[in-house]
């Protein structure tokens, strides 16, 4: 006499490996999400117990009024790009200064104009709250 085996093909799917690769995604669309969100690409200067050193960049400066400077010098908002060629802008880094009266708009409108200029490395200038007067 022969045994016969009482096992016979399955009907069930098994769901518990569906599940974990399932909890698996989530969490990886989870953690990524944040990291996909849009925005101004500004590469920030890192902060240093030493403090920042700007010699070696150039500083683009908005005053009060909108008036925009490229190093020392004044510019008109129409030659403003090609200051920035001949300060050769897209070699170096490049740090804004910007008074807190100006509005944000504008300042924003000068980034795009600055990345569309060809800078690669962007600072924004602050002074820390202790220093306001």
């Amino acid at each position: 006499m022969k045994l016969q085996s009482q096992r016979g093909p399955m009907a069930e799917i098994n769901v518990t490996p569906l599940v974990d690769v399932m909890l698996v995604l989530l969490i990886i669309f989870m953690v990524t999400a944040p990291f996909l969100q849009g925005g101004l690409e500004v590469d920030l200067p890192k902060v240093a117990t030493r403090g920042l050193d700007v010699r070696e960049g150039l500083i683009v400066s908005v005053r009060r009024g909108g008036a925009i400077a490229v190093g020392e010098r004044v510019v008109p908002s129409g030659q403003f790009e090609d200051a920035l060629r001949r300060a050769r802008a897209s070699e170096r880094p490049v740090y804004l200064k910007a008074d807190q009266s100006v509005p944000y708009g504008d300042i924003v409108a000068l980034i795009a104009r600055l990345r569309r200029a060809g800078v690669v490395s962007l600072g924004l200038v602050t002074q820390p709250a202790q220093e306001r007067r």
